[in-house]
């Protein structure tokens, strides 16, 4: 029985971008699925912004921009007749610090489809029809510890970590015995469905939405398609006011109700769901060597559009911890701060979702009132940080003293030059794929680069960038570094002109893009104990003097 380094349960999104960052950093890892085939679904709308920052730095955000559609406007009715319309997005706009300033409209079953190609070509599939029943945590005289696992087939497998991300009835949750407490609002159901509408009948460049006082029926073009769209609406009722189960017919019927569409012009209507509020979250992320992430981990009102972006930024989070844990440079321990990190956000995602619910609610009970009554600046995840953690320890600066991010905050995009060719490029970029960033600016910082450098050269998961402020001198720059031409980088940081002092900032940005350490260029203790923590001692001793992939 081979063992595996990291078992993951359920292939939705959270899953497969779990994989999809693990597999990048050459973790064995396997994913399996319950269903027997990719199920179409379509329940969640698409990424908000963080999520696109997230899948841009796994290699597909071009994919996905180009497969789905910008957010659209929203157009509402009250007794058949337009009455309004709204724009959320109409006052935004790309910054400098964020590339994307919307979500993005993008059938899951579509996005799913491209995180798989992504992971197959890390030469790993997802292996469906396999549903997990047993877990075991078990010891061993080698690496300390492992899981077994028995599939419903009988079969079996054993995983140094096993994660589940396997929904809201996940198994892995419930073979831990491990509590999903909160509740669920049986008075309040929406149905939900992919239907086609006859060609034309519909404006496509518009999201409809019927709010009536004695219901509701909202359309959306789904991309990608001629005459798909997502449905959602209340439910149909029975004589003592129980909501039905969503059929075709009963589409067709709220349709012609609540719109001046023909019932008949509703051709097909398939993956059809009830939708109820479910508001709960797990009293812990982490058994042991099993964790839970998305879905499995918590569930919240659709408000918003925050499950599946909870979920994606939960496995972005873990995976790198699992990788670091894995290769031996970072203790068991930092697994801990998983939990300590996601679950704070998601119970307050939790609560912002119910909120933003409770704002919908409200607003559809005027003419004219609609879903955009759910977008805030909350809901883009920009915003979302980690300052109480224990590995946002290196911030000492009391809150007001300084501008720019505190540790643990996310850390901003800049638009930037690379120093050797003048070719534009992003401070994102620089940080993308699975490696810790430490950012020197001003020429006070060269020495902490250069020791990083040398501790961490060749293939620790250590990079370093020197960020040359416009008007310094960038002979002799090292490969890698860039230069701040627009003074978008220093601002956005918080670290002034520091070239002319010759003092400077040293910001360590972790492989999630959240800052770990913002210190004064003198401080090389703050650096070296977060560097060790994370990865260990380094390489110096070992490393070879041909070794020049420091500072890529």
């Amino acid at each position: 029985m081979g063992m595996t380094d990291v078992l993951i349960v359920g292939a939705g999104p959270t899953g497969l971008v779990l994989a999809c960052d693990l597999a990048r950093r050459g973790v064995a890892v396997r994913i399996v699925d319950r269903s027997p085939a990719p199920p179409r679904t379509s329940r969640a709308k698409g990424p908000n912004p963080r999520s696109l920052e997230i899948l841009d730095d796994l290699g597909v955000a071009e994919e996905v921009l180009a497969a789905g559609s910008a957010p659209l406007p929203m157009l509402k009715y009250r007794d058949r007749r337009p009455v309004a319309e709204a724009d959320p997005w109409a006052d935004s706009a790309p910054s400098p610090d964020a590339r994307y300033d919307r979500g993005w409209l993008i059938a899951q079953w579509r996005l799913e489809g491209i995180l798989r190609d992504r992971l197959a070509g890390y030469g790993v599939r997802v292996e469906p029809g396999r549903e997990v029943v047993g877990l075991a945590q078990g010891r061993d005289g080698g690496d300390g510890g492992h899981v077994d696992v028995t599939y419903a087939d009988g079969q079996a497998g054993r995983a140094r970590y096993v994660v589940g991300c396997d929904g809201a009835h996940s198994s892995v949750r419930k073979l831990l015995g491990i509590t999903f407490e909160g509740t669920t609002a049986e008075d309040q159901v929406m149905v939900c469905g992919d239907v086609d509408l006859a060609d034309g009948v519909l404006d496509r460049t518009r999201w409809h939405q019927w709010f009536d006082e004695d219901g509701a029926v909202m359309l959306c073009p789904i991309p990608g398609t001629r005459t798909g769209w997502w449905f959602q609406a209340g439910p149909e009722r029975d004589g003592r006011g129980r909501p039905l189960a969503p059929t075709a017919d009963g589409f067709r019927r709220l349709l012609a109700h609540h719109t001046a569409l023909p019932g008949r012009d509703l051709t097909r209507a398939e993956l059809l769901s009830t939708y109820r509020v479910n508001v709960r979250m797990a009293d812990r992320f982490r058994a042991g060597r099993v964790l839970l992430a998305g879905d499995a981990a918590h569930v919240h009102a659709i408000a918003g559009g925050l499950g599946m972006n909870t979920g994606i930024q939960d496995a972005f989070n873990l995976g790198w911890k699992l990788g670091l844990v894995l290769a031996g440079h970072a203790d068991a321990e930092l697994l801990d701060t998983y939990e300590e990190e996601r679950l704070p956000v998601a119970a307050r995602t939790l609560d912002l979702a119910s909120e933003r619910l409770r704002a919908t609610l409200e607003a559809i009970r005027r003419p004219g009132g609609g879903l955009d009554a759910a977008i805030t600046p909350d809901t883009t995840g920009l915003g979302a940080g980690y300052r109480w953690s224990s590995l946002a320890a290196g911030d000492r600066a009391p809150q007001a003293e300084r501008p720019g991010p505190h540790a643990g905050d996310r850390a901003p995009d800049a638009p930037c030059a690379d120093a050797a060719t003048g070719v534009r490029t992003r401070l994102h970029r620089v940080f993308a794929g699975p490696r810790t960033t430490v950012l020197g600016f001003g020429p006070g910082s060269a020495a902490v680069l250069r020791e990083t450098a040398d501790t961490y050269g060749g293939d620790a998961g250590v990079r370093v960038c020197r960020v040359y402020a416009a008007h310094e001198d960038r002979a002799g720059a090292e490969p890698g570094a860039v230069v701040d031409d627009a003074g978008h980088a220093s601002a956005a940081y918080g670290t002034g002109t520091s070239g002319d002092t010759g003092a400077g900032t040293v910001v360590v940005v972790r492989p999630d893009h959240h800052v770990g350490v913002l210190a004064p260029a003198d401080d090389a203790r703050s650096v070296r104990e977060y560097l060790r923590r994370l990865h260990g001692t380094g390489r110096s001793a070992e490393r070879s003097p041909g070794m020049v992939d420091a500072v890529r």
